[in-house]
């Protein structure tokens, strides 16, 4: 890392407005905003966002409705994102099917 802080974004959607957080790796909260829920806005929460340092990770919910335009902006900025649900903890054994005999 170029010293340049880590940043975890959290993103709470609703039909007119987002509402953000930042926090650093160790947890604290940097800071909240809130954003229009429009390309614009999507804009400005990106940019505030990298403000407090390189964003490393981010979740939102309501990904399937009123985050939807959100995570289409955000995909275009950073196409290497994961989809679907959570990988599972290292610690987790494998899900295998079993077959019946």
């Amino acid at each position: 890392m170029d010293g340049e802080q880590l940043v975890t974004v959290g993103v709470d959607t609703h039909t007119d407005v987002h509402v953000a957080a930042v926090l650093d790796q160790a947890g604290p909260l940097l800071g909240t905003a809130s954003f229009p829920a429009t390309t614009r806005g999507y804009a400005r929460l990106a940019t505030w966002a990298e403000s407090f340092g390189q964003v490393d990770k981010a979740g939102m919910e309501g990904t399937g409705s009123f985050g939807a335009g959100l995570l289409r902006f955000l995909g275009r900025l950073r196409p290497d994102r994961h989809r679907g649900r959570p990988a599972r903890p290292l610690s987790s054994p494998p899900q295998r099917q079993v077959r019946p005999a």
